[in-house]
């Protein structure tokens, strides 16, 4: 549903006096709230505060919509969030669902996702920096911008850095189309932290700030087996064994990406068990051979002998 359809609904809706009453539920139903919440729980493991924190802003959204028939005139609410957290932990899909839940309830037109980078927004001269960012907010527009990684855009004491020109232009807008896009800022917590003290203007316009944790080994395996069902295939009792023990290994050791690092260490699985069937003694395979990762397609990975970034 668009917003302009959402909205159209919402002016038709009855008004009500103090005597009556309204079945939230239903009202979360008809916005499909639930719906979204519920694939938020399918899609990501763990990540419970998260979670937590959008049943808390969509209550609160609920609640307004219901308010507005009751005669009760309610500011809109900042919508501008901040994510925190290691890369992998689920920060993009929380974007996707948020874009999907606003929409519902009528307080964004179309409820896509726009991701950008510095080098999205920041030009290389003079005149380069207004034109590409106003582009990236335009798309946005009516949806959500994603701004991965927002701490590069502010680089102090280099003069001819143009960062704080796209830092400026995002207020405005965040400021001018608040009724018409949200925009995420995304990043480590203590990079985010600083970006915030270096631009209060930034920090004033972001109201939700949520911390997305690390994922356990438990809650990786658990992804992992998503991930191989997906793909058709199954881990043995032994796979699944030292993938247990892999990800304990890999989540302490540096660069590990959370589910993306996942995603890479069953790719580089997927190629042993593949050299493993074609260049055994016995090529002969069945669909249980072709369908299952045994533990050597794992532990031959230079993780288990202490090695780094080696999925």
């Amino acid at each position: 549903m668009s917003r302009a359809e959402a909205e159209e609904r919402r002016r038709n809706e009855e008004a009500l006096s103090a005597d009556d009453t309204v079945d939230l539920g239903e009202v979360r139903r008809e916005a499909g709230v639930d719906d979204v919440l519920d694939a938020l729980d399918r899609d990501l493991v763990g990540l419970a505060p998260v979670k937590e924190r959008l049943r808390e802003l969509a209550a609160l959204l609920v609640v307004d919509r219901v308010r507005e028939r009751f005669g009760i005139t309610t500011d809109r609410p900042t919508l501008h969030m901040c994510f925190t957290g290691n890369p992998g932990t689920g920060k993009t899909t929380v974007a996707q669902r948020i874009g999907e839940l606003l929409t519902g309830l009528g307080f964004l037109r179309r409820g896509h996702v726009v991701t950008a980078t510095r080098d999205d927004l920041v030009g290389e001269y003079v005149g380069h920096t207004a034109p590409k960012t106003k582009e990236i907010v335009g798309k946005a527009r009516g949806g959500v911008l994603f701004v991965d990684e927002a701490y590069y855009l502010h680089r102090p004491g280099n003069e001819r850095d143009y960062g704080g020109e796209a830092i400026e232009i995002l207020l405005q807008a965040m400021e001018d189309h608040r009724d018409d896009f949200v925009v995420v800022l995304a990043g480590y917590a203590d990079r985010m932290a600083t970006f915030f003290e270096a631009n209060p203007g930034m920090q004033s316009r972001v109201a939700h700030h949520v911390d997305f944790p690390d994922f356990s080994a438990d809650e990786l395996v658990t992804i992992a087996e998503g991930m191989v069902a997906d793909q058709g295939l199954r881990f043995s009792s032994e796979a699944h064994t030292a993938l247990h023990e892999y990800l304990e290994l890999r989540r302490e050791q540096p660069w590990f990406a959370g589910a993306r690092s996942v995603r890479n260490a069953l790719d580089r699985a997927r190629m042993r068990q593949a050299r493993r069937l074609g260049e055994g003694g016995d090529t002969k395979v069945g669909l249980a051979d072709l369908t299952t990762l045994e533990a050597p397609d794992l532990r031959a990975s230079r993780v288990f002998a202490g090695g780094h970034r080696a999925e």
